[in-house]
């Protein structure tokens, strides 16, 4: 059963902070806390089935390998996909990103040709395609974000070209919080004959996402952000793109044959998953499936934005605060980064913690869209589901002091 109290369900969120304060967790973009129902699927899972998934005729094998695959099920619909044997499990978006980059963008790319991304990209979707486009003599092109943090049609209708053969993008930046309208861009790469990947992991946990409306080529998404355990993620491919791409990681469970000098590899999606899987994160992204579907990715997506709005109402009444992003609700989802006045971001995340609110500080792995917006770091607050209103208020509540605590005008 999911709580309507949803705290309740997660452990850490009902203990005090190392100072002994009610702990107001709001750095979700990081990584989300863990539900009991996960917790104790886990458990359960090496208490009772732990065994390595596709490799024993033993009962406890077989359970683990129906275990493994009934989540591959559930992870495609849960995304929309066609067919399970679209969904990868990985090690993270991290690794769905290297793999594609590395599997497809190897046979895809060529001296001349071009990958384009944006300057917010996560530098997990930035490394790959500049190491991509220096093995290959491609050209890495970068698309600018308007005011409100997203990448309008109109900025990529000027950057495409039919030399485009890549567009790899994030859904939501993990900075700005603005959502890019990827049906339509995805829309305009194809006709230019481009795959587009997209970097999911900021929407997928807190909006609807459906791979077959977007028309995505590839996306992925990380299960430590959606309740899961950390170490498992999600690669998502169209079939036939997957078919036609060499593993990126090589080892056991991947081939039909090997022999001294050559060997030949199992289908998609098998593949790609070499060596031991992370067998407890899948059984723990299945059941954060669950609880995501029973409490509603819609709910989900109007709980953020109602915290949002309140977030954005309180702290533009803060003085000398500055906001990043766009200022209504509507057009983001819970991420929020700000500044204040003559403070490191450092220390202003310092002072929440020692109100018992966790935030974020830093470049927050995008050092070029800090470079873009003229700051070398920020600080960021991120919502999730869980997040009370009270949350926002202690927010608010210790912002409004870092000046006067560090010896600033108000």
């Amino acid at each position: 059963m999911v709580s309507t109290d949803y705290k309740k369900d997660f452990p850490l969120l009902l203990q005090p902070d190392a100072g002994g304060l009610p702990l107001a967790y709001l750095d979700n973009a990081a990584t989300t806390q863990k539900p009991r129902q996960v917790i104790d699927a886990v458990r359960n899972y090496y208490e009772t089935f732990n065994a390595n998934p596709h490799r024993g005729a033993y009962s406890i094998s077989v359970r683990v390998t129906e275990a493994f695959e009934e989540v591959r099920a559930k992870a495609a619909r849960f995304i929309g996909a066609a067919d399970p044997e679209e969904v990868v499990f990985t090690f993270g978006a991290t690794d769905a990103i290297n793999q594609a980059a590395q599997s497809y963008g190897e046979q895809a790319v060529g001296a001349g040709d071009e990958i384009l991304i944006s300057v917010a990209e996560h530098h997990s979707n930035l490394l790959p395609w500049q190491r991509l486009a220096k093995r290959t003599g491609a050209v890495l092109r970068y698309l600018i974000p308007d005011q409100s943090g997203r990448v309008t049609t109109e900025e990529l209708a000027a950057k495409l070209t039919s030399k485009t053969k890549i567009l790899a993008i994030a859904h939501v930046s993990n900075v700005l919080g603005g959502v890019n309208p990827i049906g339509e861009l995805a829309a305009m790469a194809h006709e230019k004959g481009a795959a587009v990947l997209l970097d999911a992991a900021q929407s997928v946990p807190h909006i609807p996402v459906n791979v077959r409306d977007l028309d995505v080529d590839f996306m992925a998404f990380s299960g430590h952000k959606m309740l899961a355990p950390a170490g498992i993620g999600v690669l998502y491919g169209k079939k036939e793109l997957l078919q036609r791409m060499e593993p990126a990681r090589l080892g056991g469970g991947i081939v039909e044959e090997v022999t001294q000098q050559d060997a030949r590899f199992l289908d998609a999606p098998l593949r790609f998953e070499a060596g031991t899987q992370n067998a407890e994160g899948v059984i723990g992204l299945g059941v954060a499936i669950d609880y995501l579907e029973a409490v509603g990715m819609e709910a989900i997506q109007d709980i953020e934005r109602r915290l949002m709005d309140d977030a954005l109402q309180e702290l533009c009444a803060i003085p000398r605060i500055r906001l990043y992003g766009a200022g209504d609700a509507e057009e983001r989802t819970g991420i929020l980064s700000f500044n204040i006045e003559d403070v490191h971001p450092h220390d202003t995340a310092t002072i929440l913690a020692s109100h018992g609110v966790a935030v974020r500080a830093g470049h927050h792995c995008a050092q070029p869209l800090m470079a873009h917006l003229g700051v070398n770091a920020t600080c960021r607050m991120s919502l999730y589901f869980y997040n009370t209103e009270e949350d926002i208020r202690r927010l608010a509540q210790a912002l409004s002091t870092v000046r006067e605590v560090l010896g600033f005008e108000p």
